[in-house]
This record gives structure tokens, sequence and C-alpha cells, in this order.
């Protein structure tokens, strides 16, 4: 695996940007639908929960006049792509998947675009006709033949320059006051074989996933329940960069910390603006550029500022200091 040196952009350097770079977007955590009006009778199971948890509290956190100065941003920063490591929804109603889509066209094409879902997607069983299907353009390897279901979709790879997007889905039903995920043996060995593929190509490889891959990362009932044969796979065959979402925070670790490798990233939501400034909306950019000792990796961190009510830059303190703290 090639040597990966992390810098941020606030840091000087003489050449910080050029016009080889590969700029990626990465937001998360959306929560951008509505359910008002929604029908008891969508309510009659776990989802009555996750609905009193939105009316209480969540629809006051995730808001639409944040999610349009988001997308004003992104088309400012002219990322070359966008990732959207899920949870779009609040219920996995369909309508939700209906809303989401229509967001989702504003913001891009299919093609500049690469989704995966998040637990509140799956939050029961729905008909992937009815749900997913509505996405599945964003979710599609370059690749991807007929699909039906997930397991035609993930592991998903797209090829963009010199980057290997490598999309997971950890998107499954849970019981009652539990947010846990799962890839499922036959998603691992695929990716194990598409990490190899596309390390022998000489690519940098990005995995994309909802839930946290690292230890301790979020609570048990939020864990990705399979991170452990995870991490084997990326010790294994090694990875770039992973980004997820799911904790609402900035989140630094390096999986393989003996070896500062396997780096992982998770970004908070990007729509939200509760109690807690160290949790408002936020998202990242970063710039992938070859080099001679292998790559370089800017990261730039912008945030909600309810000052502006706009996007401005941070100085991606949260992060420094999650890296700080990770295990040796």
């Amino acid at each position: 695996m090639s040597t990966v040196k992390l810098q941020f952009a606030t840091e000087q350097h003489e050449d910080a940007t050029s016009d080889s770079d590969f700029v990626l977007a990465h937001v998360s955590d959306l929560h951008l639908t509505s359910l008002l009006g929604i029908k008891l009778r969508d309510l009659l199971d776990k989802r009555i929960s996750g609905y009193l948890s939105w009316r209480l509290r969540r629809r006051y956190e995730h808001r639409s006049e944040v999610l349009d100065a988001l997308r004003v941003d992104l088309q400012a920063q002219r990322p070359d792509h966008i990732a959207v490591t899920g949870d779009l929804t609040h219920l996995g109603l369909p309508r939700e998947f209906t809303e989401a889509a229509a967001w989702l066209a504003r913001l891009g094409t299919p093609q500049s675009i690469t989704l995966v879902p998040g637990n509140h997607d799956a939050y029961v069983a729905e008909a992937w006709g009815e749900t997913f299907a509505q996405w599945s353009a964003y979710m599609a390897g370059d690749d991807a033949g007929a699909v039906t279901g997930s397991d035609d979709l993930f592991p998903s790879l797209r090829i963009r320059r010199q980057v290997a997007l490598i999309g997971l889905s950890t998107a499954t039903p849970s019981a009652p006051f539990l947010a846990t995920g799962r890839l499922g043996e036959g998603q691992l060995r695929r990716l194990d074989r598409l990490l190899e593929q596309t390390a022998g190509a000489g690519l940098f490889r990005i995995v994309l996933l909802h839930h946290p891959p690292a230890l301790h990362t979020v609570q048990w009932r939020k864990s990705l329940l399979d991170s452990a044969a995870l991490r084997e796979v990326l010790d294994r065959r090694g990875v770039e960069l992973v980004l997820h979402g799911h904790g609402h925070f900035s989140a630094a670790t390096y999986l393989d910390a003996a070896r500062q490798r396997n780096l992982a990233i998770g970004v908070p939501s990007a729509s939200a603006i509760g109690r807690n400034v160290e949790r408002y909306a936020t998202y990242h950019v970063y710039r992938v550029r070859r080099c001679e000792t292998g790559w370089r990796l800017l990261v730039s961190v912008r945030t909600y500022s309810l000052d502006h009510w706009r996007f401005v830059a941070e100085d991606g303190r949260r992060l420094r200091q999650a890296l700080a703290q990770a295990p040796a």
C-alpha cells in the first residue's frame, strides 16, 4: 500500500492545491425528509419510536435552510465528486425515498454522486422497488448490470481518474432502540477482491460506508456488528482512506494504529444545528494528489455558521483532536 501523507487545509504549503488534484466532498446523515402528514398506519412498528424522536427533537435539529446552504456551498467548492454516506431519511418510508431522490437530483447527477445507505434508510424492511430502487443510479458501480436488490449493488466500484470509490452497505433493519449495521460474509469477500484489484491498478482507494469501522467510536447499540471482520480485510489488503458517518460527530483514527495505516474519518451530520455546537452541520472536502512517496491527502473542513447563515471554513481542530486521542 502506498504511503498517504495527511495534511489540513490550514497548514501552510507552497503548493496547497493543483488542477491535478481529485476533489471529493463528503456529506452524511442529511435526514433531509419531512414526516409532516404521515398516517398512523405507517407507524405501527419500530417506526413509532423514531417518529416520536423526530416530533420532539430531530425536526428542530435537521433544518431545511441548512440543507439549502449546503447545496449552495457544495456547488461553490466545485468538487469532482460527492460522497453521501447514508441516512437521507428518518424512518425509511417510501415517500421519504421519493423526497430524497428529488433532493439528490437537484444536487447533481448519478455520475457525480456516490451514495451508500444508512440504518435510518433501512429502519424496517420495505419492498426494494418502493425504496432503494429510487436511488439505485447513485449507488450502482460503473459496471452494474440488472439490479433487483442490495446484493446486486454492493460492494460498488466507481473509478474516477486516479481514485477508486468502493461503496459498502451496512444498512440492515434492527430491533427497536438499536441502530446497528452489518456487512455480511458475501460483501466482505467481494470487498477483499476489489481492494486487491484496485491496489494492483495503483489507485487511491476510498471505502465508503455508514457505520464507523473502528471500535468504540459509537455505543454498542449503534455499532457495526461485524466491524472486526471488516478490519481484518482492510488490514490484509490495505486502504488509503475510509469515510463514514452515523456518529454525528467528527471522528478520525488509523485502523492499523501501529503502522499508521488505513485512515478512517467520520463526519458530523450535514444538516444539524442542535444544542451541541461541536456537532453543528459539517462536511469535508478532500484533495487527493499523487506524489513521489505515494499520495498526499489535503483535508478541508466546512461548518455551518449561525452568525453568517452559511458554511464557512473551519480549522480542522476536531479532526486533529480525534487523531491525537486515537489509540496508539
